[in-house]
């Protein structure tokens, strides 16, 4: 009895062990599952662009102009500041100029200070223009500490008034550092947006590569498909007439030659996926699943369109429009360098000096000043005129530039255009011919099998149809690596009749 009892118990806990062993294998299975992740282009794109460094590198570039043109727009309203001088001590010998005596004398200083100045600065602007002036209002109070000789003299005085400062003749700086903030973050979003199109680009080269190999296996199994069907048709024919047993030999080595096709092929399939894996920053247990559609509608493009839809959105033609109003701005400011120009400056308010600090508050004393500053340079040996002169020459070249870029940019677009036409007639004229060839195919076996035709012959057809089917998928490439060309050109995808500003999922830095 003891010992059934201790042989069931062994049998419980081996079972048990089974138990939360086979538990354990559950819970950990999904951990090391691989994915299986079907691959479209669009897809292939967006994965990409997620996990692209360059592509977060130039987000953060992104939000870093956009606080730089935050800080000049903020430039342009009031600011508050409390400057203090707590205490300003001056224990010092210095020489100053004795009227009395009509002479310098050594005077010894020993003065404290304890002053604060209370500003509210407003740019002027005006009809949203800032006229690179500013308008504030001030409020200064201070205690003034004189000793000599034992002797203590106690100051205090309280000013409050409205300051205008206005330059002439000068570059408005206010406005163009404004405009530069605002030119940078223009430059930073072209740049993300040229980007994530070059991305797009190179991915999308990549894929088609694969989705060739992958169209290229269906082409193999078709083909092994109809020399199956074949050897069939062979067998029957040779198990009634042993003399045509070379038809079923000749088949079999072509059946062969295509399985090593195939072997090949399902190499560079492998590597080409793990080429893939790693670019788009995916785990080599990740099975990447793509299926070689080919679907084609027939697009009509205005070629004028397309051409204006490139002057208006290359990133390196606005790039280059960019640099040309930044070189305009550059010399607006050198022709401000060692130049003509005044500045006006007024204030208006009250002030009060005393003895004692509870009298400061009232009687006050009107206290005005006005000053005009004028800066007329006489001889400079021609320095400013030179450096007008190269920078002028910088916007000349900029305008060479944008001249340059534009007329290549019509041309490639012409010339583009033109092969996708020639890609698109092609592909069309491929597709039905690969109908016919098809349909060849299927009434080439009925005709071998009534022996109407050789063995050569349906060999000869069916290689026919594989290369007609390789022929279309070579053209449909073509065409839609032209359509790709054409949309990289001008930044404008045909198929879905959007800018590429508005197909692309742009992150909040760049919305902002």
């Amino acid at each position: 009895m003891c010992l059934d009892f201790s042989r069931k118990r062994k049998v419980f806990k081996r079972h048990l062990f089974i138990i939360f062993f086979l538990f354990f294998l559950i819970l950990s299975g999904p951990v090391s599952a691989k994915n299986n992740i079907e691959l479209s282009l669009d897809r292939a794109v967006e994965i990409t662009m997620n996990n692209s460094y360059r592509i977060r590198r130039l987000e953060l570039g992104i939000e870093r102009t956009l606080f730089w043109l935050r800080a000049q727009r903020a430039n342009l309203k009031s600011s508050v500041s409390l400057n203090l001088q707590t205490p300003d001590l001056s224990r010092i010998s210095d020489y100053k100029w004795n009227s009395t005596l009509q002479r310098d004398e050594i005077v010894r200083q020993n003065t404290e200070r304890w002053q604060a100045i209370l500003s509210v600065r407003q740019p002027v602007i005006l009809f949203n223009y800032p006229t690179n002036g500013y308008i504030s209002l001030n409020y200064k109070v201070y205690r003034y500490t004189q000793r000599d000789n034992g002797d203590k003299d106690v100051d205090y005085y309280n000013r409050v008034f409205v300051k205008y400062a206005q330059p002439f003749f000068r570059p408005n700086s206010l406005k163009n550092n404004l405009e530069d903030a605002e030119l940078n973050l223009e430059l930073n979003k072209v740049n993300y947006t040229a980007d994530r199109v070059n991305i797009m680009e190179h991915i999308s080269g990549e894929y088609y590569d694969l989705f060739q190999l992958e169209y290229q296996r269906r082409i193999y199994e078709k083909q092994l498909k109809y020399l199956e069907r074949l050897k069939s048709i062979t067998d029957r024919i040779v198990a009634r007439d042993s003399s045509r047993a070379i038809e079923r030999i000749q088949v079999e080595l072509e059946i062969a030659n295509v399985q090593e096709n195939v072997l090949e092929n399902k190499s560079q399939l492998r590597r080409e996926r793990a080429n893939m894996k790693q670019r788009l920053r995916l785990s080599m247990d990740d099975s990447l699943i793509v299926e070689p559609r080919t679907p084609i509608t027939e697009i009509n493009i205005d070629l004028e369109q397309a051409i204006e839809y490139g002057y208006e959105s290359s990133p390196h033609l606005r790039r280059l429009r960019i640099y040309k109003r930044k070189s305009e701005i550059d010399v607006e400011q050198q022709k401000g360098r060692n130049s003509f120009h005044m500045t006006l400056e007024m204030t208006y308010g009250l002030e009060r000096q005393e003895n004692k600090f509870i009298d400061i508050w009232e009687d006050y004393d009107n206290s005005n000043s006005i000053t005009l500053n004028a800066h007329i340079p006489l001889w400079d040996w021609g320095e400013r005129n030179a450096r007008i002169q190269a920078e002028q020459m910088e916007v000349k070249q900029r305008l060479l530039d944008i001249e340059e870029h534009s007329e290549n940019i019509r041309k490639n677009v012409i010339n583009t255009f033109t092969n996708l036409n020639e890609y698109q007639e092609r592909t069309l004229n491929m597709k039905n011919s690969l109908r016919l060839a098809q349909e060849l195919l299927t009434m080439s076996l009925q005709q071998y099998a009534n022996s109407e035709i050789s063995i050569q012959d349906v060999l000869q057809i069916i290689t026919r149809q594989k290369e007609t089917d390789e022929k279309f998928i070579v053209a449909y490439l073509g065409y839609r690596r032209a359509l790709l060309n054409l949309m990289v050109l001008t930044h404008y995808d045909f198929e879905k009749d959007q800018s590429l500003s508005e197909g692309l999922v742009l992150k909040k830095a760049v919305s902002n």
